[in-house]
């Protein structure tokens, strides 16, 4: 009874220290990111810098200037407007954006594996890249009403193919001279999928999920404009009747803040520890 204490003990000592060395390995590639982030901090302060001469040269009025905008902001925030109004938008864009981004990662690789489903998904997958958000958002309006529905499917149906079109093209690029060397010399399943599926496979998805990410915050954000009344969509119908510039400009900003919190400390530190291979070959 004893031994087997003891080595229970020891089980859940090494199991601590491996989930310890994953958070830690986890924070350290955030921590590394954030701060080789200098270059794009400086872009952010050039456009502040660019926004605040043009906002002198405009006028309040026209245009305000980046510090008014944060104060409008502030105080949207003390007052619980904008936190409510966001997690609303936040909410929709997470719904329609995970299901897009499931289902059109699953089905690409699934139609990448196949030359003649690739075949027949391409010319369907072009016809939906091209066919502009507001026309979705106008049958989504007659399908279902002015509700989430609309803004969740509008989300769906323009970032479903950007997903769909990565994972199709990641899945028919695998270098096929690496699949039968793996296969000669009789590599596990578990072994073939993250060392060679997975790293060639999220070289094509990341990129694709970052532009969807920003595409689903610009139809989100457009469809309740036009057929919700809550949300940030409708906030900005409001603040345009009352040609309230600023507080316009704070919504943008919050939803600007948002899609960049969400790319950089999320989607990229996953895909640095994703592509880890990639510093190993740089080095």
């Amino acid at each position: 009874m004893r031994l087997l204490l003891k080595m229970a003990f020891l089980k859940m000592a090494f199991l601590k220290v491996a989930f310890l060395k994953v958070a830690f390995d986890s924070l350290l590639s955030t921590l590394n990111y954030l701060w080789s982030g200098w270059g794009a901090l400086a872009s952010l302060l050039l456009f502040c810098a660019t926004w605040e001469l043009a906002a002198q040269g405009y006028g309040a009025l026209v245009l305000p200037g980046p510090l008014a905008t944060l104060v409008q902001l502030s105080l949207m925030f003390e007052d619980g407007i904008a936190l409510a109004q966001l997690g609303i938008s936040a909410r929709r864009t997470f719904y329609g954006l995970s299901a897009a981004l499931l289902a059109g990662s699953f089905l690409g690789l699934l139609a990448g594996r196949s030359l003649t489903a690739a075949m027949l998904s391409r010319p369907l997958v072009t016809l939906l890249l091209g066919m502009p958000p507001i026309a979705w958002l106008v049958l989504a309006m007659l399908w279902f009403g002015m509700g989430d529905a609309t803004p969740v499917f509008t989300v769906f149906i323009a970032c479903f193919p950007i997903a769909f079109a990565a994972a199709m093209q990641g899945a028919r690029t695998l270098d096929n001279q690496l699949l039968k060397v793996a296969r000669a010399y009789r590599l596990p399943r578990g072994m073939l999928l993250t060392d060679l599926y997975v790293p060639h496979v999220a070289s094509y998805l990341f990129p694709a999920w970052v532009t969807a990410l920003g595409t689903s915050w610009k139809v989100v954000v457009m469809a309740e404009l036009l057929s919700t009344t809550d949300g940030v969509g409708a906030a900005l119908a409001v603040s345009r009747a009352q040609l309230d510039t600023a507080t316009s400009l704070a919504w943008i900003l919050a939803v600007l803040a948002l899609l960049l919190g969400t790319e950089y400390l999320l989607l990229e530190p996953l895909k640095r520890r994703v592509e880890r291979w990639r510093t190993v070959e740089e080095k």
